[in-house]
């Protein structure tokens, strides 16, 4: 049963806590019936992704029994079948339908099944197209704030909008130039024949730089301040601390996964639970 949970990846479902984030950010969190709209679609949303890694990991199985870390992957290394692998995928495909129609939206199921879709098609060959594969895993973080906004029925800034696509953006780059610098342009992944490390360099940190202005304007846009208050700007030194050690971090010898550098990670950890507690504060106790 071990390697089946580490075949759904359960770890990266932090990732899909972004589905909350419009909720979060409402000041609204303890709305019963929202919260309840989320908690059902943070769950569809992770049973869905869980289904795109298994079908990534079938269709990558030969390349990653090549890789230096993901050879220990359940397809990967034998311990999990295709045929139960795919399985498995069906019964989590139609779990994240039942658990999508508790939070029923017409275009919570659209954006459910563009997530599916970009993702089959990332698996199926879009991931060696240079630029279009760092696109997808960016949307794949767009359409997690987007379904949460939809599912809660929250109308967000488009300040946050732009934050969450840039530091997507930072996040994929950051990805791909530490997967170079580890791998080189080795048969494990096609596309990175294509990314010069300097192009990597520049553009992550370009991403970043716009990531952390559209953050600062959205807590000084006026629309915010009214909605809630001014002390949300005290909370951009700690994005741009959280963002610094990220950064030292990606620098350094991690393979570039933002949640494998978030756990690996106690100090940058600390300064997101710094983050969300002032977050909290400032929204719902001032």
């Amino acid at each position: 049963m071990k390697h089946y949970i580490k075949l759904m990846r359960v770890h990266h479902y932090i990732k899909n806590l972004l589905v909350f984030a419009a909720l979060a950010c409402s000041g609204q969190f303890f709305c019963t019936d929202k919260l309840l709209a989320g908690v059902a679609g943070f769950v569809a949303f992770s049973l869905i992704s869980s289904v795109v890694y298994i079908i990534n990991d079938i269709k990558d199985k030969e390349k990653d029994a090549c890789h230096p870390t993901k050879c220990n992957r359940p397809i990967a290394s034998g311990k999990v079948s295709v045929k139960g692998a795919l399985v498995m995928a069906v019964v989590l495909f139609v779990l994240a339908a039942v658990c999508n129609m508790f939070a029923f939206r017409v275009l919570s199921t659209v954006l459910l099944g563009l997530y599916f879709l970009l993702n089959l098609g990332y698996s199926l060959g879009l991931k060696n197209v240079p630029i279009v594969d760092i696109t997808i895993l960016v949307a794949g973080f767009l359409i997690r704030v987007v379904y949460g906004a939809v599912v809660t029925d929250i109308v967000i800034s488009n300040w946050l909008y732009l934050t969450v696509i840039a530091f997507a953006f930072y996040f994929a780059l950051g990805k791909r130039r530490n997967e170079l610098k580890q791998l080189g342009d080795g048969d494990t992944r096609q596309v990175l024949k294509a990314y010069p490390l300097g192009f990597l360099d520049k553009s992550m940190y370009m991403c970043l730089t716009l990531a952390n202005v559209f953050y600062a304007l959205w807590t000084m846009d006026k629309n915010t301040v009214s909605m809630y208050n001014e002390y949300l700007i005290f909370t951009v030194p700690v994005v741009l601390l959280i963002t610094m050690k990220y950064s030292m971090d990606v620098e350094g010898e991690s393979d570039g996964d933002p949640v494998e550098v978030l756990v690996h990670d106690k100090v940058l950890m600390g300064l997101c639970g710094l983050y969300l507690v002032s977050m909290f504060l400032i929204l719902y106790l001032s």
